[in-house]
């Protein structure tokens, strides 16, 4: 059981809130055609993915209900928000296959909770593709949350590398909860 919430983000051309804005309530696949640059945000309600290219594609960086005046410094990012994408709450069980190779090879595991480290827990040095039945995930780079992070929302996720993420190991991932928002 899937639950949607109203959800609202505002960009702000400047640092700390200044300049021009502009109010998103829902996807935004290229923020160029509203404001030229962003350099600050505010989630009112709601989570949201943000991602520096266009097309939700590029660096992902998960904001929920707060205020980020200056998330280029925070998140070490050289380039402004270019897209978003807003994530729906959601109530019900959460699962997730994840496999050692592309194409759902090698080595699988289900998930249905939050994992720290896939190589701690299942011996998985590696996690190329991954199948979402239920929820939306947060998966890092690191162990323990840490690193770069793909947002993912059900559905099949047949090859990371070709979806831009090929030099990149997702090592932990955690469940998107609704106490969250």
């Amino acid at each position: 059981l899937g639950i949607l919430c109203s959800s609202m983000i505002i960009f702000y051309e400047d640092r700390n809130f200044m300049g021009r804005h502009y109010e998103c309530m829902s996807d935004c696949a290229d923020m160029h055609s509203y404001m030229s640059r962003c350099h600050s945000c505010r989630v009112e309600s709601g989570c949201f993915m943000v991602y520096d290219r266009p097309n939700y594609m590029g660096n992902q960086y998960f904001f929920r209900r707060g205020e980020y005046g200056d998330y280029m410094s925070m998140m070490g990012w050289r380039d402004c928000i270019r897209s978003c994408r807003m994530i729906p709450m959601y109530r019900g069980s959460y699962r997730m296959r994840i496999y050692e190779r592309e194409n759902f090879g090698g080595q699988m595991h289900e998930c249905m909770d939050d994992c720290d480290s896939f190589m701690d827990r299942y011996r998985m040095s590696d996690c190329m593709s991954c199948h979402v039945m239920d929820g939306h995930w947060l998966m890092y780079e690191h162990p323990h949350y840490r690193g770069r992070m793909m947002y993912m929302r059900p559905g099949e996720y047949r090859s990371f590398r070709e979806m831009g993420y090929g030099g990149m190991r997702f090592m932990s991932m955690r469940r998107i909860m609704d106490s969250w928002y």
